[in-house]
């Protein structure tokens, strides 16, 4: 029978490793679910591309880089190759390399594939109000899962939300005032911090796209009292319990556009943000009240959301006496 005992760690060894966990915890949580999966979705086919060529992917030369960028350029967007290179330079330095991705001959490689196959990204219709309207008028009156999607409809429209912002309401975030509602944000994309933000959500004009109606509505119908807002409908009219993913929305858009006759592939979640920026610039809205409401932080990205909203108000060449 063995003499010997186990030596349990104690002392400041436990301590530097319990605080090494914890580091490392901290350093996952610094990026957002989302683009953790796209980077170790990135990371993955980068790996298993050097396996095939019989290449180090980690440390990675610059020329493996190079060429595996040039090898994707044919069947990926310059985008995705784009959100690849930096999840190769993440992992670089993640594993204290200097990442390949900073070397001249990748960076060349990469402006000459920008530049042969343009930046461009494909964007979606904007939902402005003529088409909300439209959409709206597609979902019925005396079922649930009409009630949810035209409140969805209105109140992401506008609060300019994202989707996984606007399935990530609680029924406790939402508090309503003589203005309106009041939604508070616990969190977004601009927010990983969790610091928090809140949007005023006012009434509408017209009862049939109030946001607020639609709201009231929906909550009656529904008898949600707590948590998740936003929650599936079976085909019985039933409600679930669990939260509606970001994919949802995207879901209800195309539905309402085809059944509006439209066509729903020129639609998706970013319909409702972008139509908001884009029919706010079309009524003269100032950018700074445009970005205050959608949550962004410089000019530059709220134009990005702006459809055509000004190419004719303020037009130089209507004020030169064509």
């Amino acid at each position: 029978m063995s003499t010997e005992t186990e030596v349990v760690p104690h002392g400041p060894d436990v301590y530097v490793l319990a605080a090494a966990d914890a580091v490392r915890d901290y350093v996952s949580e610094s990026r957002s679910p989302n683009t953790r999966r796209a980077y170790r979705a990135a990371w993955a086919d980068f790996a298993a591309w050097c396996e095939r060529q019989g290449a180090d992917s980690l440390p990675a030369s610059a020329e493996t880089v190079a060429v595996y960028a040039a090898d994707r350029a044919g069947s990926l967007k310059v985008s995705t190759l784009q959100l690849r290179m930096a999840a190769i330079s993440q992992a670089h330095q993640a594993a204290g390399h200097e990442p390949p991705t900073r070397t001249q001959l990748v960076r060349l490689t990469m402006a000459g594939i920008r530049r042969r196959h343009g930046t461009a990204q494909r964007q979606v219709s904007p939902a402005t109000t003529p088409i909300l309207r439209a959409l709206v008028a597609t979902c019925p009156t005396d079922t649930s899962s009409g009630a949810r999607d035209r409140a969805m409809l209105l109140i992401g429209f506008a609060g300019a939300f994202r989707r996984s912002e606007l399935v990530s309401i609680d029924v406790e975030d939402v508090t309503e005032v003589d203005d309106g509602l009041r939604v508070r944000l616990k969190r977004s994309k601009t927010d990983q911090e969790g610091a928090g933000e809140t949007k005023g959500i006012p009434f509408g004009s017209n009862p049939e796209t109030c946001p607020v109606r639609a709201w009231r509505a929906w909550i009656e119908r529904s008898g949600i009292k707590d948590g998740p807002v936003f929650r599936p409908v079976n085909r019985y009219d039933s409600i679930g319990e669990m939260r509606l993913s970001g994919r949802s929305v995207a879901l209800v858009i195309k539905r309402a556009a085809r059944r509006a006759g439209l066509p729903e592939a020129d639609y998706s979640g970013h319909s409702l943000r972008a139509g908001l920026a884009t029919a706010a610039a079309e009524a003269g809205v100032p950018e700074r009240d445009i970005m205050r409401q959608t949550g962004h932080r410089s000019v530059l990205m709220v134009r990005r959301y702006i459809r055509e909203g000004g190419i004719f108000r303020d037009n130089a060449a209507s004020q030169v006496g064509l």
